[in-house]
């Protein structure tokens, strides 16, 4: 009796220590989670979201892999984080999604959780980052839409299976979704800022910060940047006979077609009036050039439809210049300064030259 006793309370004893142990390693859990929601909820920048996903997240919830997928039809999501110097190439777990919204197949609005599946889950785990054994994909909803997905994965089959609760995980997909959303909307503010309000593209003031960013980074590493500095043509006559709202469609129109010409690397600014300026990144002046030439062309050659039912024919003239390799001890606000008035004066020999001309400072 006394031997059965004994192993009773060393069996209750064993439970207990494992009871402590599992409490005390949940505790543990609880407060990696409860610090990740701090950091999280502190991010006030982009940059600062997609390092507490990618790095605490995985860090503190023990995962081998974590992507963000951010539906993006538009672009616009990416146009401003390049504009505010975001470059997004460097984070591959973060993924935008154009279009095919519907072949992700898992439902759209539940967790799903289990094995990983080529079929299903491939745009969410692309090619550039780890394939998992096991997944749980969080929708991202706010206001009722759908706006992207947090997907966990874990190289442990059994780590992620169909049967578990999912009420944890919703509540960290909330989070984030909430977290998401208001660094997006903030920097679309920061990106208001930086914006001609008329045209949609960057303004003057980013043009200028921008500008002096890549002299800079040209002159540190010596790669290639030409400029473009783009004027209407006899524009006060399209304001004279079609008044400022047609002036005002012109120019959305122009800005339009120079940016289509463009990639989301390139910066485009409306610098004040009908003047456009282009700063072309790791770009020839012959390649410059060629993209000018194209820019012209989209502008003579297809009409303006204004709103009034007139097709209006505008043209461009634009002078094109290229840094050449600039010493370290140049003043880098100097050899920006220098290298725009040279595009300046390339537009200015283009308009002397009859306009609806592309003009090289070489």
């Amino acid at each position: 009796m006394t031997n059965t006793l004994t192993t009773e309370n060393s069996q209750l004893r064993n439970q207990l220590k494992l009871l402590l142990e599992q409490a005390h390693r949940n505790q543990q859990i609880m407060q990696r989670y409860q610090e990740f929601d701090l950091k999280f909820i502190s991010s006030n920048t982009f940059q600062e979201l997609i390092d507490s996903v990618f790095d605490t997240l995985t860090e503190a919830s023990e995962l081998d892999v974590v992507t963000l997928s951010l539906i993006d039809p538009d672009a616009e999501i990416r146009r401003i984080l390049t504009d505010l110097r975001i470059d997004v190439s460097d984070y591959p777990n973060l993924i935008f999604i154009e279009q095919g919204v519907d072949e992700i197949t898992h439902p759209a609005r539940k967790p799903s959780i289990g094995p990983y599946s080529t079929m299903q889950h491939r745009r969410l785990f692309p090619d550039t980052v780890l394939k998992p054994n096991s997944v749980a994909i969080l929708p991202l909803i706010r206001r009722n839409a759908l706006i992207g997905w947090l997907s966990l994965g874990s190289l442990d089959q059994e780590r992620f299976t169909s049967g578990m609760a999912s009420d944890f995980l919703q509540h960290r997909a909330s989070i984030v979704a909430i977290c998401v959303e208001n660094v997006i909307n903030n920097e679309r503010l920061q990106h208001i800022g930086l914006t001609d309000p008329l045209t949609g593209v960057n303004n003057r003031r980013y043009v200028e910060r921008r500008l002096l960013e890549e002299v800079g980074r040209t002159q540190r590493h010596g790669y290639s940047l030409s400029a473009m500095y783009i004027d209407l043509d006899f524009f006060k006559k399209v304001n004279d006979n079609y008044g400022h709202q047609g002036g005002d469609e012109v120019l959305r129109e122009v800005a339009a077609r120079i940016k289509a010409e463009l990639r989301l690397s390139d910066a485009l600014g409306r610098f004040g009036g009908e003047e456009f300026v282009v700063l072309l990144i790791d770009a020839s002046l012959d390649a410059a050039v060629v993209v000018a030439e194209r820019i012209r062309a989209s502008v003579c050659n297809i009409p303006i439809a204004l709103t009034t039912g007139e097709n209006l024919r505008v043209t461009v003239s634009i002078g094109v210049s290229n840094l050449k390799a600039i010493g370290r001890k140049e003043e880098t606000a100097a050899a920006a300064q220098q290298f725009l008035a040279k595009a300046d004066q390339a537009l200015y020999l283009a308009k002397q030259g009859g306009r609806n001309k592309v003009v090289s400072a070489e």
